[in-house]
């Protein structure tokens, strides 16, 4: 029935400010770009932004934080990520740690969803499925 995840969508206040994040800081490259709609491609995964319909538009200055998902992504020098975001002033939701499976850490977009950025432990050390443990926010 499903072959795999097409794409992770997120809806975004303000477009400018998510594609900036996600292009200039993040370093993602745009696959597709339109006025309501932004595809950034990365080994095969669509991250896509749109933007949140008027209704939810009124609710924008809430400080709840997008806690239910988070975006996943594979660095391979964790700490020299860090210090760059850090430099770019990024919003940090969980400080660089070290966990069984490698080093992680947890950033915030502009809309306050959560990304995860995780350092693996070289596969020796490592024997679980990575994702499914210590990823969550506490």
């Amino acid at each position: 029935m499903f072959n795999r995840i097409g794409a992770v969508i997120l809806l975004v206040r303000d477009m400018k400010k998510s594609i900036d994040f996600y292009s200039n800081v993040l370093g993602m490259e745009k696959k597709q770009e339109s006025e309501d709609w932004v595809e950034f491609l990365k080994q095969g995964t669509v991250l896509a932004l749109h933007p949140m319909k008027k209704k939810k538009e009124q609710n924008k200055n809430r400080t709840s934080k997008n806690t239910n998902m988070l975006i996943g992504f594979n660095v391979s020098d964790l700490e020299s990520v860090c210090s760059d975001l850090d430099k770019k002033n990024v919003k940090f939701y969980k400080n660089l740690t070290k966990e069984s499976f490698g080093k992680h850490t947890i950033i915030e977009d502009p809309d306050g969803h959560l990304i995860s950025l995780a350092e693996m432990a070289p596969k020796e050390e490592f024997m679980q499925i990575p994702y499914y443990h210590g990823f969550a926010p506490e």
